[in-house]
């Protein structure tokens, strides 16, 4: 397949917004993903991502092959929603976190996976820059513990430190390839993850959803 020839849909429908294309490097679809975004997939792709302080989740169902990941850092809540009493910094992180992750396991069960069946592959939380303070160590704090609490299958981490990580997921397989970005990008992948950071403070979890 050249890079020319137009790709299918996605696999499973409410995906078509995921930049998909053909990685010639890798002779396989790729879907990228953004802060804030998960995908899933039904099919043999590669989802990849550049992660700075955020975390990167990697679920699968090991034995149909059907896996995603989503790229999510915890928001912070401001002194002025404290005050109006809705609620609290930990609450509104963890509602949050919890939606990135639930998202993403409901949608491979909501397809055939099985919840005994999962397994997990998680990655990112650097401090990239000084002035992110201690975000990083945040999401990884709340990954461990949620993969814990829900007594999921934790094959393998790697988290924290000063580098911007590039993972590729092969959700087929279960297969993980990770980089660390020692020389370039980091600004970009900062200013990109200071934005993302923005958008979500104070923003109001949409729903709360049960884990099935």
């Amino acid at each position: 397949m050249s890079s020319h020839t137009p790709l299918s849909a996605p696999s499973i429908e409410g995906f078509d917004t995921i930049k998909r294309y053909w990685d010639d490097a890798n002779n396989i679809v790729a879907a990228k993903l953004l802060p804030g975004e998960y995908y899933v997939t039904l099919q043999d792709e590669l989802i990849t991502t550049v992660l700075g302080s955020c975390i990167s989740a990697c679920i699968r169902d090991r034995v149909l092959g059907i896996g995603g990941m989503n790229h999510f850092m915890l928001p912070e809540t401001t002194k002025a929603r404290l005050n109006e009493g809705r609620e609290s910094v930990v609450g509104n992180s963890t509602r949050y976190g919890n939606y990135a992750m639930e998202h993403l396991i409901n949608t491979i069960l909501a397809n055939g996976g099985k919840r005994k069946n999962l397994e997990v592959k998680v990655f990112g939380g650097g401090k990239i820059l000084p002035t992110m303070g201690d975000v990083g160590l945040k999401n990884i704090k709340f990954v461990l513990e949620y993969i814990d609490t829900e007594g999921l299958a934790l094959l393998s981490q790697d988290l924290g430190d000063i580098y911007p990580r590039k993972v590729n997921f092969y959700p087929k397989t279960g297969k993980v390839r990770m980089k660390k970005i020692q020389d370039i990008h980091t600004d970009s992948i900062a200013q990109r993850e200071s934005q993302y950071r923005r958008t979500i403070k104070d923003a109001p979890v949409e729903s709360d959803i049960e884990l099935f």
